[in-house]
């Protein structure tokens, strides 16, 4: 009898108008499908040929393309955001009377975590992690019978702790870690053994026996500095630019590697975009290499730089 009473109260009192409308306006304060994550994804190809027939003047016929994408998938919730991008590159050129080669070869991957305190505040406490490395053998051109990188060899990583500045108004941050582990990996033995890329090499005895291979992997400590600004300075007309700066901490502090991008996109229209761009490189674990009288001879490290234009097609999806 009292459960009946009771069953009939409770039945009464979630009935009632203002209870019933209470539910309604708490239930439409909560988006059923929200999501945090946003995503973008971009391909292209830059494409480019020349070709000569009876041309007084000379010069060889070519063709050359470039396959890029770019994917990111960025978390943001309140005081935290989680920002990961990859990203791409391809690039080859026939030219006529010489052998295909590779023109750029790059894959990338960036992960990035940070948390604020204040909702108003721009500044995260911030771990990151990267990784980078190249899809197929490079070589030194017009040698082509020992590749002189390799997949995984060399390939990079990047693990730190610090804090980032991040202005999405601006399109703009600065990362900065004191705590940065840098992993160099060089996989291929020969390359190895050789000591490309900062690994400790192989070691010989006076009749060239081998003593002890070289090592694969260097591990490095150091600080760190990253930067990114976008900005559109004219219409349609997109200025990047990304630049990293590390030392280590034990081997040669204050001797500084530098890796530094700038880069202009000219948007013609939803598919079509022009770009020119300069990557300049300087890691004074790399040491260059040269032909000198047909052999290959390795010198000091030098400024690497890469430069492009190119126009092509996008598409975002």
């Amino acid at each position: 009898m009292r459960f009946s009473i009771l069953l009939l109260f409770l039945l009464l009192f979630y009935s009632h108008p203002l209870f019933s409308q209470t539910l309604v306006s708490e239930s439409d304060t909560i988006p059923r499908d929200t999501t945090y994550w946003t995503k973008k994804n971009i391909a292209g190809l830059d494409f480019s040929q020349i070709a000569f027939m009876n041309w007084n003047a000379g010069g060889n016929s070519s063709v050359s393309g470039l396959l890029k994408g770019d994917f990111s998938r960025k978390y943001v919730r309140a005081n935290v955001i989680w920002n990961n991008e990859m990203s791409l590159r391809y690039g080859i050129n026939k030219q006529e009377g010489r052998e295909l080669r590779k023109t750029d070869d790059a894959f990338s991957f960036l992960s990035n975590y940070g948390y604020k305190k204040h909702p108003e505040s721009n500044w995260y406490y911030s771990a990151r992690f990267s990784f980078a490395t190249q899809f197929t053998d490079g070589y030194s051109y017009p040698n082509t019978d020992e590749p002189i990188s390799r997949l995984f060899a060399p390939a990079y990583i990047f693990l730190g702790a610090g804090s980032e500045y991040n202005r999405k108004d601006l399109n703009m941050n600065f990362y900065f870690s004191p705590l940065t582990v840098k992993t160099t990996l060089v996989l291929d033995q020969r390359l190895a053994d050789m000591g490309s890329f900062g690994v400790t090499k192989a070691i010989y005895d006076e009749e060239g026996n081998l003593v002890r291979r070289g090592h694969k992997s260097r591990t490095e400590f150091g600080l760190l500095f990253n930067s990114y600004w976008k900005k559109e300075f004219y219409k349609n007309m997109f200025f990047e630019h990304r630049l990293s700066l590390y030392s280590d901490y034990i081997n040669n502090f204050g001797n500084v590697d530098i890796d530094w991008q700038l880069g202009v996109d000219l948007v013609v229209n939803q598919y079509v975009k022009a770009n020119v761009g300069i990557h300049m490189i300087y890691d004074d674990d790399i040491k260059a290499k040269e032909e000198i009288a047909g052999e290959q001879v390795t010198v000091g490290p030098k400024l690497q730089l890469k430069q492009a234009l190119g126009i092509g097609v996008t598409y975002a999806f």
